[in-house]
């Protein structure tokens, strides 16, 4: 790859296959007394539900991101790319893979886990910020910057 153009996959790989390996693995772990079980009785059937209405958000987010939004193109086009869903979010695949495990661990219901999420969001953050971001920033100056004040990073609809 060329040092100026656009990586197709930047840190999404690393960042995706851990925060699920992660999940899948506290959620075992939890499931075997290891990590300690709390949850909030009543709550099972709210918790299920909202876990799959995530999940089922994850995937419709990840389909509009990865197959419906002309990534390819655009990239080879050194586009930045501002339709679809990436007007409602910066980046709706690695969104798509938060969304995924957060829905994973409200299924669950353990309480203690649901602090994952916010470490998830914290290491997107970061990642984000001191890669993908920062290249874009460099490619695509002042028209990323007002992207960046209109888009959020990864929580669809939810604008600063």
């Amino acid at each position: 790859m060329k040092e100026n153009e656009l990586p197709y996959y930047g840190v999404g790989p690393y960042y995706c296959g851990s925060i699920i390996i992660v999940t899948i693995a506290s959620i075992v772990l939890s499931y075997l007394n290891i990590i300690p079980k709390y949850s909030i009785s009543g709550l099972g059937f709210i918790f299920n539900m909202l876990g799959i209405a995530m999940i089922i958000t994850a995937i419709a987010l990840w389909i509009w991101g990865a197959l419906k939004s002309d990534i390819h193109d655009n990239i080879n086009n050194d586009q930045l790319i501002t339709s679809g869903a990436y007007a409602y979010v910066r980046n709706p695949i690695y969104s798509a893979f938060l969304f995924l495990a957060t829905g994973m661990i409200v299924f669950y219901g353990n309480i203690i886990l649901f602090l994952l999420p916010i470490l998830y969001w914290a290491l997107l953050t970061e990642l984000m910020k001191r890669t993908e971001e920062k290249w874009l920033e460099e490619k695509f100056g002042d028209e990323y910057r007002k992207y960046c004040k209109e888009v959020n990073r990864c929580i669809p609809w939810f604008n600063r």
